[in-house]
Protein backbone atom coordinates (compact mmCIF):
# COMPACT_ATOMS: atom_id res chain seq x y z
CA UNK A 1 0.00 0.00 0.00
CA UNK A 2 2.79 2.42 0.88
CA UNK A 3 4.51 1.70 -2.44
CA UNK A 4 1.41 2.44 -4.49
CA UNK A 5 0.68 5.54 -2.41
CA UNK A 6 4.16 6.87 -3.13
CA UNK A 7 3.26 6.40 -6.79
CA UNK A 8 -0.03 8.23 -6.28
CA UNK A 9 1.64 11.11 -4.51
CA UNK A 10 4.07 11.39 -7.41
CA UNK A 11 1.01 12.07 -9.55
CA UNK A 12 -0.52 14.43 -7.03
CA UNK A 13 0.36 17.44 -9.10
CA UNK A 14 -1.96 16.07 -11.73
CA UNK A 15 -4.77 18.66 -11.69
CA UNK A 16 -6.58 21.58 -10.25
CA UNK A 17 -10.15 22.57 -10.54
CA UNK A 18 -12.18 25.18 -12.27
CA UNK A 19 -15.39 23.43 -12.36
CA UNK A 20 -18.13 23.09 -10.31
CA UNK A 21 -21.20 21.79 -9.66
CA UNK A 22 -21.97 18.62 -10.63
CA UNK A 23 -20.29 16.77 -11.47
CA UNK A 24 -20.09 17.38 -12.07
CA UNK A 25 -19.36 17.34 -13.00
CA UNK A 26 -19.16 18.72 -12.31
CA UNK A 27 -17.16 18.39 -12.21
CA UNK A 28 -16.58 18.25 -14.01
CA UNK A 29 -15.24 19.26 -14.04
CA UNK A 30 -17.27 21.38 -12.09
CA UNK A 31 -18.70 21.95 -8.91
CA UNK A 32 -19.90 24.52 -6.56
CA UNK A 33 -19.11 22.97 -3.28
CA UNK A 34 -20.39 22.99 0.20
CA UNK A 35 -18.08 22.03 2.99
CA UNK A 36 -18.45 19.74 5.92
CA UNK A 37 -16.03 17.46 7.71
CA UNK A 38 -16.37 14.24 9.61
CA UNK A 39 -15.25 14.15 13.22
CA UNK A 40 -11.69 15.22 12.57
CA UNK A 41 -10.72 11.92 10.99
CA UNK A 42 -8.81 12.06 7.75
CA UNK A 43 -11.50 10.16 5.92
CA UNK A 44 -15.22 10.57 5.73
CA UNK A 45 -17.88 8.08 5.07
CA UNK A 46 -21.13 6.61 4.21
CA UNK A 47 -22.21 3.04 4.43
CA UNK A 48 -24.80 0.52 3.47
CA UNK A 49 -24.88 -3.21 3.24
CA UNK A 50 -25.50 -5.59 0.45
CA UNK A 51 -24.88 -9.18 -0.43
CA UNK A 52 -22.97 -9.88 -3.63
CA UNK A 53 -25.79 -11.97 -5.00
CA UNK A 54 -28.48 -9.42 -4.11
CA UNK A 55 -26.47 -6.49 -5.49
CA UNK A 56 -26.14 -8.23 -8.81
CA UNK A 57 -29.88 -8.72 -8.94
CA UNK A 58 -30.38 -5.01 -8.24
CA UNK A 59 -28.55 -4.15 -11.42
CA UNK A 60 -30.73 -6.40 -13.54
CA UNK A 61 -34.09 -6.07 -11.84
CA UNK A 62 -35.35 -2.75 -10.60
CA UNK A 63 -38.11 -4.39 -8.62
CA UNK A 64 -35.56 -6.13 -6.42
CA UNK A 65 -33.82 -2.96 -5.26
CA UNK A 66 -35.52 -2.72 -1.88
CA UNK A 67 -35.00 -6.40 -1.18
CA UNK A 68 -31.35 -6.16 -2.14
CA UNK A 69 -30.70 -3.29 0.24
CA UNK A 70 -32.53 -5.04 3.03
CA UNK A 71 -30.62 -8.26 2.42
CA UNK A 72 -27.40 -6.30 2.22
CA UNK A 73 -27.73 -4.97 5.72
CA UNK A 74 -27.90 -8.48 7.08
CA UNK A 75 -25.14 -9.81 4.82
CA UNK A 76 -22.75 -7.05 5.83
CA UNK A 77 -23.38 -7.36 9.55
CA UNK A 78 -19.77 -8.44 10.05
CA UNK A 79 -18.39 -5.48 8.10
CA UNK A 80 -17.74 -1.88 9.11
CA UNK A 81 -20.31 0.28 10.86
CA UNK A 82 -19.09 3.57 9.38
CA UNK A 83 -19.06 4.32 5.66
CA UNK A 84 -16.87 7.29 4.66
CA UNK A 85 -17.47 8.91 1.28
CA UNK A 86 -15.22 11.68 -0.09
CA UNK A 87 -16.92 14.21 -2.39
CA UNK A 88 -16.41 17.82 -3.51
CA UNK A 89 -19.99 19.11 -3.33
CA UNK A 90 -23.51 18.09 -2.37
CA UNK A 91 -24.57 16.44 -5.62
CA UNK A 92 -23.83 12.81 -4.77
CA UNK A 93 -25.01 13.16 -1.16
CA UNK A 94 -28.32 14.44 -2.56
CA UNK A 95 -28.51 11.61 -5.09
CA UNK A 96 -27.85 8.99 -2.41
CA UNK A 97 -30.34 10.53 0.02
CA UNK A 98 -33.03 10.83 -2.65
CA UNK A 99 -32.61 7.53 -4.48
CA UNK A 100 -30.84 4.87 -2.41
CA UNK A 101 -33.39 2.63 -0.66
CA UNK A 102 -33.15 2.73 3.10
CA UNK A 103 -30.97 5.84 3.41
CA UNK A 104 -32.08 7.93 6.40
CA UNK A 105 -30.67 11.46 6.29
CA UNK A 106 -29.42 13.02 9.52
CA UNK A 107 -30.64 16.39 8.26
CA UNK A 108 -33.43 16.37 5.63
CA UNK A 109 -32.30 19.80 4.47
CA UNK A 110 -28.60 18.97 4.12
CA UNK A 111 -27.61 15.57 2.75
CA UNK A 112 -23.91 16.29 3.34
CA UNK A 113 -24.57 15.80 7.05
CA UNK A 114 -24.77 12.08 6.30
CA UNK A 115 -27.17 9.62 7.86
CA UNK A 116 -27.77 5.90 8.28
CA UNK A 117 -28.21 2.88 6.05
CA UNK A 118 -29.43 0.15 8.32
CA UNK A 119 -27.01 0.14 11.25
CA UNK A 120 -24.22 1.75 9.25
CA UNK A 121 -23.41 5.43 9.76
CA UNK A 122 -22.83 7.33 6.52
CA UNK A 123 -20.39 10.24 6.64
CA UNK A 124 -19.56 12.58 3.79
CA UNK A 125 -16.28 14.47 3.70
CA UNK A 126 -16.85 17.46 1.45
CA UNK A 127 -13.78 19.34 0.24
CA UNK A 128 -13.99 22.24 -2.20
CA UNK A 129 -12.75 21.32 -5.67
CA UNK A 130 -11.23 24.74 -6.36
CA UNK A 131 -7.43 25.01 -6.54
CA UNK A 132 -6.99 21.25 -6.33
CA UNK A 133 -8.13 21.14 -2.69
CA UNK A 134 -10.27 18.04 -3.15
CA UNK A 135 -7.50 15.99 -4.71
CA UNK A 136 -5.01 17.14 -2.11
CA UNK A 137 -7.33 16.02 0.68
CA UNK A 138 -8.16 12.75 -1.04
CA UNK A 139 -4.47 12.00 -1.63
CA UNK A 140 -3.71 12.60 2.04
CA UNK A 141 -6.51 10.32 3.19
CA UNK A 142 -5.74 7.53 0.73
CA UNK A 143 -2.06 7.65 1.67
CA UNK A 144 -3.08 7.03 5.30
CA UNK A 145 -5.52 4.23 4.41
CA UNK A 146 -3.28 1.31 5.43
CA UNK A 147 -2.79 2.62 8.96
CA UNK A 148 -6.26 4.15 9.46
CA UNK A 149 -8.72 2.67 11.93
CA UNK A 150 -11.73 0.93 10.41
CA UNK A 151 -14.04 3.85 11.20
CA UNK A 152 -11.61 6.33 9.61
CA UNK A 153 -10.94 4.49 6.36
CA UNK A 154 -12.07 5.92 3.04
CA UNK A 155 -14.73 3.55 1.70
CA UNK A 156 -15.98 5.34 -1.40
CA UNK A 157 -14.66 8.39 -3.22
CA UNK A 158 -15.79 10.30 -6.29
CA UNK A 159 -13.66 11.44 -9.22
CA UNK A 160 -14.14 13.53 -12.36
CA UNK A 161 -13.03 12.92 -15.95
CA UNK A 162 -10.25 15.54 -15.81
CA UNK A 163 -8.30 13.58 -13.22
CA UNK A 164 -9.83 10.11 -13.39
CA UNK A 165 -6.72 8.53 -14.92
CA UNK A 166 -4.73 9.44 -11.84
CA UNK A 167 -6.95 7.46 -9.48
CA UNK A 168 -7.73 4.45 -11.68
CA UNK A 169 -4.06 3.86 -12.50
CA UNK A 170 -3.11 0.23 -11.91
CA UNK A 171 0.21 1.14 -10.29
CA UNK A 172 -1.40 3.63 -7.92
CA UNK A 173 -4.00 0.95 -7.09
CA UNK A 174 -6.10 3.14 -4.82
CA UNK A 175 -9.45 2.38 -6.47
CA UNK A 176 -10.60 -1.23 -6.41
CA UNK A 177 -11.20 -2.99 -9.73
CA UNK A 178 -14.97 -3.40 -9.83
CA UNK A 179 -14.53 -7.10 -10.59
CA UNK A 180 -12.97 -7.48 -7.13
CA UNK A 181 -16.29 -6.33 -5.70
CA UNK A 182 -18.13 -8.88 -7.82
CA UNK A 183 -19.40 -6.32 -10.36
CA UNK A 184 -19.39 -7.79 -13.86
CA UNK A 185 -19.26 -6.48 -17.42
CA UNK A 186 -22.87 -7.59 -17.77
CA UNK A 187 -23.83 -5.38 -14.83
CA UNK A 188 -22.39 -2.39 -16.74
CA UNK A 189 -23.68 -3.40 -20.18
CA UNK A 190 -26.22 -0.58 -20.48
CA UNK A 191 -23.67 2.15 -19.80
CA UNK A 192 -22.12 4.32 -22.50
CA UNK A 193 -18.72 3.07 -23.54
CA UNK A 194 -16.85 6.32 -22.89
CA UNK A 195 -17.92 6.29 -19.23
CA UNK A 196 -16.18 2.93 -18.88
CA UNK A 197 -13.15 3.78 -20.98
CA UNK A 198 -12.11 6.72 -18.78
CA UNK A 199 -11.96 4.52 -15.66
CA UNK A 200 -10.30 1.50 -17.26
CA UNK A 201 -6.69 0.86 -16.27
CA UNK A 202 -3.82 -0.45 -18.40
CA UNK A 203 -4.78 -4.01 -17.49
CA UNK A 204 -8.31 -3.58 -18.79
CA UNK A 205 -9.87 -3.42 -15.32
CA UNK A 206 -12.72 -0.96 -14.71
CA UNK A 207 -12.25 0.88 -11.40
CA UNK A 208 -15.25 3.21 -11.19
CA UNK A 209 -18.84 3.65 -12.32
CA UNK A 210 -20.96 6.71 -13.08
CA UNK A 211 -24.68 7.42 -13.04
CA UNK A 212 -24.17 10.30 -15.51
CA UNK A 213 -23.62 10.63 -19.24
CA UNK A 214 -22.26 14.12 -19.77
CA UNK A 215 -22.54 14.86 -23.45
CA UNK A 216 -23.34 18.55 -23.71
CA UNK A 217 -24.76 21.30 -25.87
CA UNK A 218 -25.58 24.98 -26.22
CA UNK A 219 -28.22 26.20 -23.75
CA UNK A 220 -29.98 29.32 -25.02
CA UNK A 221 -32.31 31.97 -23.64
CA UNK A 222 -35.62 31.43 -25.44
CA UNK A 223 -36.84 35.01 -25.02
CA UNK A 224 -33.66 36.44 -26.55
CA UNK A 225 -33.83 33.90 -29.39
CA UNK A 226 -37.37 35.03 -30.23
CA UNK A 227 -36.36 38.68 -30.20
CA UNK A 228 -33.12 38.45 -32.17
CA UNK A 229 -33.47 35.30 -34.28
CA UNK A 230 -37.24 35.45 -34.75
CA UNK A 231 -37.90 32.07 -33.15
CA UNK A 232 -36.98 29.99 -30.12
CA UNK A 233 -37.49 26.72 -32.01
CA UNK A 234 -34.42 24.49 -31.51
CA UNK A 235 -34.04 23.79 -35.24
CA UNK A 236 -34.03 27.50 -36.06
CA UNK A 237 -31.60 28.32 -33.27
CA UNK A 238 -29.25 25.49 -34.28
CA UNK A 239 -28.98 26.92 -37.79
CA UNK A 240 -27.67 30.14 -36.25
CA UNK A 241 -24.92 28.41 -34.23
CA UNK A 242 -24.18 25.28 -36.29
CA UNK A 243 -20.49 26.10 -36.71
CA UNK A 244 -18.09 28.68 -35.30
CA UNK A 245 -18.48 31.08 -38.24
CA UNK A 246 -22.26 31.17 -37.78
CA UNK A 247 -21.84 31.37 -34.02
CA UNK A 248 -19.62 34.44 -34.41
CA UNK A 249 -22.10 36.01 -36.86
CA UNK A 250 -24.87 35.46 -34.30
CA UNK A 251 -22.65 37.02 -31.63
CA UNK A 252 -22.56 40.24 -33.64
CA UNK A 253 -26.37 40.21 -33.95
CA UNK A 254 -26.68 39.71 -30.21
CA UNK A 255 -24.40 42.67 -29.50
CA UNK A 256 -26.41 44.90 -31.83
CA UNK A 257 -29.53 43.94 -29.87
CA UNK A 258 -27.86 44.69 -26.53
CA UNK A 259 -26.94 41.14 -25.47
CA UNK A 260 -23.77 39.12 -24.89
CA UNK A 261 -23.40 35.87 -26.83
CA UNK A 262 -21.94 34.19 -23.71
CA UNK A 263 -21.34 35.26 -20.12
CA UNK A 264 -17.58 34.75 -20.49
CA UNK A 265 -15.05 33.62 -23.08
CA UNK A 266 -14.49 30.57 -20.86
CA UNK A 267 -18.01 29.30 -21.61
CA UNK A 268 -16.88 27.88 -24.95
CA UNK A 269 -13.56 26.44 -23.79
CA UNK A 270 -14.71 22.87 -23.24
CA UNK A 271 -16.14 22.67 -26.74
CA UNK A 272 -12.76 23.50 -28.27
CA UNK A 273 -10.72 21.42 -25.81
CA UNK A 274 -12.86 18.34 -26.44
CA UNK A 275 -12.15 18.53 -30.16
CA UNK A 276 -8.36 18.48 -30.15
CA UNK A 277 -6.11 16.28 -32.27
CA UNK A 278 -4.01 15.05 -29.35
CA UNK A 279 -3.66 15.15 -25.55
CA UNK A 280 -2.09 18.01 -23.58
CA UNK A 281 0.97 15.92 -22.78
CA UNK A 282 2.73 13.88 -25.47
CA UNK A 283 5.99 12.04 -24.76
CA UNK A 284 6.44 14.05 -21.57
CA UNK A 285 6.02 17.36 -23.39
CA UNK A 286 3.19 19.90 -23.08
CA UNK A 287 1.59 20.52 -26.47
CA UNK A 288 -0.86 23.35 -27.18
CA UNK A 289 -3.24 21.92 -29.77
CA UNK A 290 -4.30 24.02 -32.75
CA UNK A 291 -7.91 23.91 -31.59
CA UNK A 292 -6.91 25.26 -28.17
CA UNK A 293 -5.13 28.12 -29.96
CA UNK A 294 -8.26 28.66 -32.06
CA UNK A 295 -10.26 29.09 -28.86
CA UNK A 296 -7.86 31.84 -27.80
CA UNK A 297 -8.07 33.56 -31.20
CA UNK A 298 -11.86 33.36 -31.42
CA UNK A 299 -12.33 34.44 -27.82
CA UNK A 300 -10.02 37.42 -28.20
CA UNK A 301 -12.09 38.59 -31.16
CA UNK A 302 -15.34 38.21 -29.20
CA UNK A 303 -13.95 40.09 -26.20
CA UNK A 304 -12.51 42.90 -28.33
CA UNK A 305 -15.87 43.27 -30.06
CA UNK A 306 -17.68 43.54 -26.74
CA UNK A 307 -19.64 40.36 -27.49
CA UNK A 308 -18.54 38.48 -24.36
CA UNK A 309 -16.54 39.12 -21.18
CA UNK A 310 -13.55 37.75 -19.28
CA UNK A 311 -15.48 36.98 -16.10
CA UNK A 312 -14.55 33.82 -14.24
CA UNK A 313 -16.65 30.70 -14.51
CA UNK A 314 -18.86 30.17 -11.46
CA UNK A 315 -18.57 33.84 -10.45
CA UNK A 316 -21.65 35.91 -9.61
CA UNK A 317 -21.07 37.89 -12.81
CA UNK A 318 -21.08 34.67 -14.83
CA UNK A 319 -24.31 33.34 -13.33
CA UNK A 320 -26.11 36.70 -13.46
CA UNK A 321 -27.46 35.61 -16.83
CA UNK A 322 -29.51 32.92 -15.07
CA UNK A 323 -31.83 35.65 -13.81
CA UNK A 324 -34.75 36.96 -15.89
CA UNK A 325 -34.88 38.69 -18.20
CA UNK A 326 -31.15 38.02 -18.74
CA UNK A 327 -28.63 39.68 -21.03
CA UNK A 328 -26.73 36.51 -22.01
CA UNK A 329 -27.89 34.52 -25.03
CA UNK A 330 -26.30 31.19 -24.25
CA UNK A 331 -24.24 28.98 -21.96
CA UNK A 332 -22.53 25.70 -22.80
CA UNK A 333 -22.97 22.62 -20.67
CA UNK A 334 -24.39 19.14 -20.04
CA UNK A 335 -27.52 18.15 -18.17
CA UNK A 336 -25.90 18.76 -14.78
CA UNK A 337 -25.32 22.42 -15.64
CA UNK A 338 -29.00 22.74 -16.50
CA UNK A 339 -30.38 21.03 -13.41
CA UNK A 340 -27.65 21.62 -10.84
CA UNK A 341 -26.70 25.21 -11.70
CA UNK A 342 -29.48 26.84 -13.67
CA UNK A 343 -32.19 24.87 -11.94
CA UNK A 344 -30.92 25.87 -8.50
CA UNK A 345 -30.53 29.55 -9.34
CA UNK A 346 -32.49 31.52 -6.72
CA UNK A 347 -35.22 34.00 -7.57
CA UNK A 348 -33.18 37.10 -6.73
CA UNK A 349 -35.64 39.70 -7.93
CA UNK A 350 -39.20 40.19 -9.09
CA UNK A 351 -38.53 38.56 -12.45
CA UNK A 352 -37.11 35.38 -10.89
CA UNK A 353 -34.82 32.85 -12.54
CA UNK A 354 -35.13 31.94 -16.19
CA UNK A 355 -35.03 28.23 -15.32
CA UNK A 356 -38.04 28.45 -13.03
CA UNK A 357 -39.99 29.99 -15.90
CA UNK A 358 -38.92 27.29 -18.34
CA UNK A 359 -37.02 29.87 -20.33
CA UNK A 360 -34.07 27.85 -21.64
CA UNK A 361 -33.67 25.69 -24.76
CA UNK A 362 -31.01 23.21 -25.83
CA UNK A 363 -29.28 22.56 -29.17
CA UNK A 364 -26.07 20.83 -30.26
CA UNK A 365 -24.20 24.05 -31.05
CA UNK A 366 -21.05 24.36 -33.19
CA UNK A 367 -19.37 21.08 -32.16
CA UNK A 368 -20.20 18.03 -30.08
CA UNK A 369 -18.46 17.69 -26.73
CA UNK A 370 -18.78 16.44 -23.17
CA UNK A 371 -18.06 18.06 -19.84
CA UNK A 372 -17.44 16.47 -16.49
CA UNK A 373 -19.32 13.66 -14.85
CA UNK A 374 -18.86 11.94 -11.51
CA UNK A 375 -17.57 8.39 -11.01
CA UNK A 376 -17.94 6.37 -7.81
CA UNK A 377 -14.85 4.40 -6.77
CA UNK A 378 -14.43 1.91 -3.93
CA UNK A 379 -11.20 2.57 -2.03
CA UNK A 380 -8.69 -0.21 -1.61
CA UNK A 381 -8.78 -1.22 2.05
CA UNK A 382 -12.45 -0.42 2.63
CA UNK A 383 -14.00 -2.44 5.43
CA UNK A 384 -17.42 -2.10 3.76
CA UNK A 385 -17.02 -3.88 0.40
CA UNK A 386 -20.54 -5.34 0.38
CA UNK A 387 -22.22 -2.01 0.93
CA UNK A 388 -19.82 -0.28 -1.46
CA UNK A 389 -20.82 -2.78 -4.15
CA UNK A 390 -24.52 -2.30 -3.53
CA UNK A 391 -24.28 1.48 -3.66
CA UNK A 392 -22.34 1.39 -6.92
CA UNK A 393 -24.74 -1.07 -8.53
CA UNK A 394 -27.89 0.60 -7.27
CA UNK A 395 -26.83 4.16 -8.04
CA UNK A 396 -25.28 3.51 -11.47
CA UNK A 397 -26.97 0.45 -13.01
CA UNK A 398 -30.48 -0.03 -11.59
CA UNK A 399 -33.05 0.86 -14.27
CA UNK A 400 -35.65 2.19 -11.84
CA UNK A 401 -33.14 4.34 -9.98
CA UNK A 402 -31.70 5.64 -13.25
CA UNK A 403 -35.16 6.60 -14.50
CA UNK A 404 -35.99 8.22 -11.17
CA UNK A 405 -32.83 10.36 -11.36
CA UNK A 406 -33.58 11.35 -14.96
CA UNK A 407 -37.20 12.28 -14.28
CA UNK A 408 -36.88 13.89 -10.84
CA UNK A 409 -33.43 15.48 -11.18
CA UNK A 410 -33.33 16.08 -14.95
CA UNK A 411 -29.92 14.43 -15.06
CA UNK A 412 -28.75 12.61 -18.19
CA UNK A 413 -28.22 9.12 -16.83
CA UNK A 414 -25.66 6.55 -17.90
CA UNK A 415 -28.18 3.96 -19.05
CA UNK A 416 -28.99 3.50 -22.73
CA UNK A 417 -32.20 1.58 -22.10
CA UNK A 418 -33.63 4.26 -19.83
CA UNK A 419 -32.58 7.13 -22.09
CA UNK A 420 -33.98 5.46 -25.20
CA UNK A 421 -37.34 5.04 -23.48
CA UNK A 422 -37.42 8.63 -22.25
CA UNK A 423 -36.28 10.02 -25.62
CA UNK A 424 -39.34 8.52 -27.31
CA UNK A 425 -41.78 9.38 -24.51
CA UNK A 426 -43.97 12.22 -25.76
CA UNK A 427 -45.23 12.84 -22.24
CA UNK A 428 -41.75 13.62 -20.91
CA UNK A 429 -40.29 17.12 -21.01
CA UNK A 430 -37.75 19.10 -19.04
CA UNK A 431 -39.48 22.00 -17.27
CA UNK A 432 -36.29 24.12 -17.24
CA UNK A 433 -36.11 23.71 -21.03
CA UNK A 434 -39.71 24.79 -21.54
CA UNK A 435 -40.92 21.20 -21.88
CA UNK A 436 -38.27 20.21 -24.44
CA UNK A 437 -37.14 16.58 -24.28
CA UNK A 438 -33.31 16.66 -24.46
CA UNK A 439 -32.56 12.96 -24.13
CA UNK A 440 -32.42 11.94 -27.79
CA UNK A 441 -29.82 14.61 -28.46
CA UNK A 442 -27.81 13.88 -25.32
CA UNK A 443 -27.94 10.11 -25.83
CA UNK A 444 -26.69 10.42 -29.41
CA UNK A 445 -23.93 12.74 -28.19
CA UNK A 446 -22.84 10.31 -25.48
CA UNK A 447 -22.37 7.57 -28.09
CA UNK A 448 -19.84 9.79 -29.89
CA UNK A 449 -17.70 10.88 -26.94
CA UNK A 450 -14.04 10.02 -27.54
CA UNK A 451 -11.78 9.74 -24.47
CA UNK A 452 -8.62 8.89 -26.40
CA UNK A 453 -7.20 12.42 -26.07
CA UNK A 454 -7.35 12.70 -22.28
CA UNK A 455 -4.32 12.71 -19.98
CA UNK A 456 -3.81 12.87 -16.21
CA UNK A 457 -2.70 16.49 -16.65
CA UNK A 458 -5.86 17.84 -18.27
CA UNK A 459 -7.32 19.71 -15.35
CA UNK A 460 -4.17 21.59 -14.48
CA UNK A 461 -3.36 22.43 -18.10
CA UNK A 462 -6.91 23.56 -18.85
CA UNK A 463 -7.05 25.74 -15.76
CA UNK A 464 -3.67 27.37 -16.32
CA UNK A 465 -4.31 28.02 -20.01
CA UNK A 466 -7.63 29.75 -19.37
CA UNK A 467 -6.14 31.73 -16.49
CA UNK A 468 -3.16 32.88 -18.55
CA UNK A 469 -5.27 33.83 -21.57
CA UNK A 470 -7.37 36.18 -19.45
CA UNK A 471 -4.43 38.62 -19.45
CA UNK A 472 -4.32 38.39 -23.24
CA UNK A 473 -8.06 38.92 -23.61
CA UNK A 474 -7.99 41.91 -21.26
CA UNK A 475 -5.16 43.51 -23.23
CA UNK A 476 -2.63 43.17 -20.43
CA UNK A 477 -0.34 40.82 -22.37
CA UNK A 478 0.37 39.65 -25.89
CA UNK A 479 -0.52 36.08 -26.80
CA UNK A 480 3.13 35.04 -26.59
CA UNK A 481 3.48 36.66 -23.16
CA UNK A 482 0.33 34.89 -21.94
CA UNK A 483 1.64 31.63 -23.37
CA UNK A 484 4.90 32.06 -21.49
CA UNK A 485 2.88 32.61 -18.30
CA UNK A 486 1.03 29.36 -19.03
CA UNK A 487 4.25 27.43 -19.61
CA UNK A 488 5.76 28.74 -16.38
CA UNK A 489 2.66 27.82 -14.38
CA UNK A 490 2.59 24.31 -15.84
CA UNK A 491 6.32 23.86 -15.17
CA UNK A 492 5.75 24.76 -11.53
CA UNK A 493 2.74 22.47 -11.24
CA UNK A 494 4.28 19.57 -13.17
CA UNK A 495 8.08 19.83 -12.95
CA UNK A 496 8.44 16.42 -14.58
CA UNK A 497 7.11 17.81 -17.89
CA UNK A 498 9.00 19.76 -20.57
CA UNK A 499 7.79 22.56 -22.83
Amino acid sequence: MKKRMRYLMSLALVTAMVVPMAACGGSSSGSSSSGTSASGSSAAASSSAASSESASEAASSASSTAAVSSGSAAAASDEGKVLNIEVWNNEFPNRLADHYPGFEAADPDDATKGGKIGDVTVNFIVTDNQDNKYQTKLDEDLSAQADASDDSKVDLFLIEADYALKYVDADADVAMPLKDLGITDDDLSKQFQYTKDIVTDANGDIRGSSWQACSAGLIYNRAIAKEVLGSDDPDTVQQSVSDWDKFNETAAKMKDAGYKITATANDTYRVYSNNVSGPWVQDGKVVVDENIKKWADDSKALVDAGETTTNDLWSDEWSAGFQAPGDVFCYFGPAWLINFSMGNAPDKDDDGSIAHAGGWGLVNGPQGYYWGGSWICAAQGTDNPTLAKDIILTMTTDDDVMKDIAVKDSDCVNNKTVLDALATDDSFGNAILGGQNPYKMLSEGAEKVDMSKVSPYDQGCNEEYMSSMKNYFDGNASYDEALDQFKQAVAEKYPELSE
